[in-house]
């Protein structure tokens, strides 16, 4: 699990590299799917990765809007305050965190419980999706994505130094 979430920072890093030559007007563009665009959808799976980490550590959720991040340099820098407490969650991983129970108290008043095993599995895959969703966005406006190939990016069983 760790691996996947490396490779998923990696990866991550490579599509900041990747904005870093893109006109912001373009990054801000409404497109169809995901969330927005794909400045937002960066942010949004910053967002999402640090949220559950806080959940998980039953701190308080992060809540702040898009609109005071919309600069590629804003959101790089929100992911560069958040990595610190989400790598050290994701270093400090065992197997006996697999099964905790996260009670999700719902609109209604009814609680969904899903494993913490679950809850993780699914921040993976969160982002990969996105991941997807931008490497079509940048064929849209005839630009190369960013390689999603897990293969080649030397990946150990340990993770970098924060």
């Amino acid at each position: 699990m760790q691996t996947m979430f490396h490779y998923n920072w990696l990866v991550r890093e490579e599509w900041y590299q990747w904005c870093e030559n893109i006109p912001l007007e373009e990054l801000l563009r409404k497109r169809t799917g995901g969330v927005g665009g794909i400045l937002h959808t960066l942010f949004h799976i910053v967002d999402v990765e640090w949220s559950w980490v806080r959940i998980l550590q039953g701190k308080d959720d992060f809540q702040e809007s898009f609109e005071e991040y919309q600069r590629l340099e804003k959101v790089r820098q929100l992911d560069t305050n958040f990595q610190p407490e989400v790598r050290e969650f994701i270093r400090s991983w065992n197997l006996e965190k697999e099964n905790n129970i996260l009670y999700d108290p719902q609109p209604d008043g009814s609680i969904v419980t899903d494993t913490w095993r679950e809850v993780m599995r699914h921040m993976i895959a969160h982002e990969i999706h996105h991941i997807g969703q931008l490497s079509v966005w940048a064929r849209e406006i005839g630009e190369k994505p960013v390689s999603a190939n897990l293969i080649g990016k030397e990946l150990g069983h340990t993770l970098p130094k924060i």
